[in-house]
């Protein structure tokens, strides 16, 4: 697997001084498509987690990934959460209240508590699900009362525009949101925001989880 190793040694250089706010950056691969020994290149190489967008794709790959912390970014459906529980360590795109209410129903039942980001649509964007950002302290209240979950922070996506104080903009609004729920329970902790293409607007402004694809793996190719 040729320059994975090298790609990941670079992000990592610019994440060593951590976040605007001193905190330590985690580094997650986004493995879509990706192979399991390019995925294991990458955990060879030291990213924090892996993390895969399509259930289906995650039990297929599963036992061929060497251990790391598995982390779980795309859109879920209900229906798909029996390929996932029990076996990933974050979901970080909880982004409605039918799949946070089944998601606890199925922890509870399965006598596990699953750790959750909530997604905030901060970009107010038809185009991408989650929570809007007015509603994200009642949800938040609302959630943390569910047995089966435990909510360790928030997730965003930004707008693809070249705009780039609206985009600082809305990070900062997406971390006072944060430094608000941490007032409110000890165990959040994360603010993942940052992709390949803007990660580093997004950790100057304090994320502190970026969730890396394709400056790891090289540009996607998908199956015709």
């Amino acid at each position: 697997m040729f320059g994975i190793a090298e790609n990941v040694k670079e992000i990592q250089k610019t994440l060593a001084n951590g976040n605007a706010f001193g905190e330590k950056v985690l580094l997650v691969a986004a493995t879509k498509t990706q192979s399991p020994e390019a995925i294991n290149a990458a955990i060879r190489a030291g990213v924090d987690a892996v993390a895969e967008n399509k259930p289906q794709e995650f039990r297929d790959k599963n036992d061929a990934v060497l251990p790391c912390s598995r982390h779980f970014i795309g859109h879920l459906q209900t229906n798909k959460i029996k390929y996932l529980l029990g076996k990933i360590d974050l979901y970080h795109s909880c982004d409605r209240d039918s799949l946070v209410d089944e998601l606890d129903r199925q922890s509870q039942n399965a006598g596990l508590v699953s750790d959750i980001l909530l997604q905030i649509n901060i970009g107010d964007e038809a185009s991408k699900g989650g929570y809007n950002y007015e509603s994200a302290k009642e949800v938040f209240r609302r959630v943390s009362e569910k047995r089966g979950l435990r909510i360790r922070g928030f997730m965003a996506m930004l707008p693809d525009v070249d705009d780039e104080p609206l985009l600082r903009a809305l990070v900062r609004k997406m971390r006072a949101l944060f430094e608000w729920a941490k007032t409110q329970s000890p165990e959040v902790e994360y603010l993942s925001m940052g992709m390949s293409g803007d990660y580093q607007l997004c950790i100057e402004e304090g994320s502190n989880v970026v969730r890396i694809g394709s400056t790891i793996f090289g540009a996607r190719t998908y199956a015709l």
